[in-house]
């Protein structure tokens, strides 16, 4: 078994775990619930090193530019991704970027990265950690999976020829473990559920675990509203809202038809101070059909369309459509065996505070306090600065450090 500075097998050459320059707060308590992630383990990772961010229900991640919080979120995506069954290429598209800093590669010229996280529920604590090789290929070399202090998988690459990592996992029947091959290209943890036939105590230990890894690793939405593409009017048409909310206008369409008690907590929301009180959040046809558009219809009778608005309001407007709805409405993977009440959608915003004053930046964190009480969304977010958040009850706020 690799050693704990290893943390995972594999020829990669990755520096060990340093201690991080984190420090938490929380206000409250964390609320039980299904699967969900608890700690993001950034062992190696662009600037992060030995880097290990708790999460709660509502977590704030802040630190000044450098200091590693964005890409941390892009850890946080990269994982969901690939529990959601996606290959290395898809979702690391410049594997150099995630190399950390100053990681010079060894004889080979091989140089990678490594992260993780933990997720809670029913199987108790379970980690998943994973070593990947950036250069000069983009290959997975080592994982390991473990709960209860047990390793329940590990794979390692023997082989550099081969596109595989041989793999072990948790059996307790008549052989300890079962050996196998595993793509170089997948999370192992993700391919348990297909591999595993959960014929002894040990096997349907390792299913359990799998699949509660899964479960919480899915439905995560990373939301980064771009506000010069939310403001003209897009195409009328079904299909879900992505993250860069490009099709704003028309996901407001659908919502307000099919999500009446979402719609008004939305028009709640979104009361623009420029534009007075707003009656209603409506779209309707534009260019013969062809395009909607959105417009706040105000109380006093006049109408604002959402190209009229400010960044801020922009932001603010897509932020809380993705807080208010789930997914039915956001283009996010989800658990389809999971009946509603046991799913949780992430949503990950990098910049959560950008372009927002001082009295919609403390609004949107209450709509996200208040959302979470209800146990179905878990909101991640990045700031510069987390003063103005100070004794937020259920928040979990995680300072970075540059040095």
């Amino acid at each position: 078994m690799p050693s704990d500075a290893e943390r995972a097998p594999g020829p990669c050459p990755l520096p060990a775990p340093a201690p991080g320059p984190v420090s938490v707060a929380v206000q409250g308590s964390a609320h039980p619930g299904p699967p969900r992630v608890t700690e993001l383990l950034l062992s190696a990772f662009a600037v992060n090193r030995g880097v290990t961010l708790p999460l709660g229900p509502l977590t704030l991640i802040a630190g000044p530019s450098g200091s590693g919080r964005t890409s941390a979120l892009r850890a946080y995506e990269a994982l969901a991704r690939l529990g959601a069954g996606a290959e290395l290429h898809e979702v690391f598209p410049r594997p150099g970027a995630c190399v950390p800093e100053r990681a010079r590669p060894d004889a080979q010229q091989r140089r990678g990265f490594r992260i993780g996280c933990t997720a809670d529920g029913p199987e108790g604590p379970v980690r998943p950690e994973v070593a990947v090789q950036a250069e000069p290929e983009l290959r997975v070399v080592g994982e390991r999976l473990t709960a209860g202090g047990q390793v329940l998988l590990r794979t390692a690459l023997s082989d550099p020829r081969r596109r595989a990592v041989q793999a072990a996992w948790h059996t307790a029947g008549s052989a300890p473990v079962t050996r196998a091959s595993l793509p170089d290209d997948r999370l192992g943890t993700a391919l348990l559920p297909l591999r595993v036939a959960g014929k002894t105590p040990g096997q349907r230990t390792v299913l359990a675990a799998a699949e509660q890894m899964v479960v919480a690793l899915r439905s995560v939405f990373p939301c980064a509203p771009r506000p010069d593409r939310t403001r003209g009017p897009v195409p009328a048409g079904p299909g879900p809202l992505p993250g860069g909310c490009d099709n704003l206008a028309d996901v407001l369409a659908g919502t307000r038809a099919g999500h009446g008690g979402g719609h008004a907590l939305l028009v709640d929301a979104v009361r623009a101070r420029r534009t007075g009180p707003v009656a209603v959040l409506l779209t309707e046809p534009y260019d013969p059909g062809r395009l909607v558009r959105a417009l706040l219809d105000r109380a006093d009778g006049g109408r604002t369309e959402l190209r009229g608005l400010v960044d801020g309001d922009l932001r603010y407007t897509a932020l809380a459509l993705a807080l208010l709805t789930g997914p039915g409405v956001l283009e996010t993977d989800v658990p389809g065996e999971l009946p509603d009440a046991l799913r949780t959608l992430t949503v990950l915003v990098d910049g959560l505070d950008r372009s927002l004053d001082s009295r919609r930046r403390t609004e949107l964190l209450g709509l996200a306090a208040r959302e979470c009480a209800r146990g179905h969304v878990r909101p991640t977010g990045t700031v510069t600065d987390a003063s103005w958040a100070a004794g937020a009850a259920g928040v979990t706020v995680v300072h970075l450090d540059r040095d």
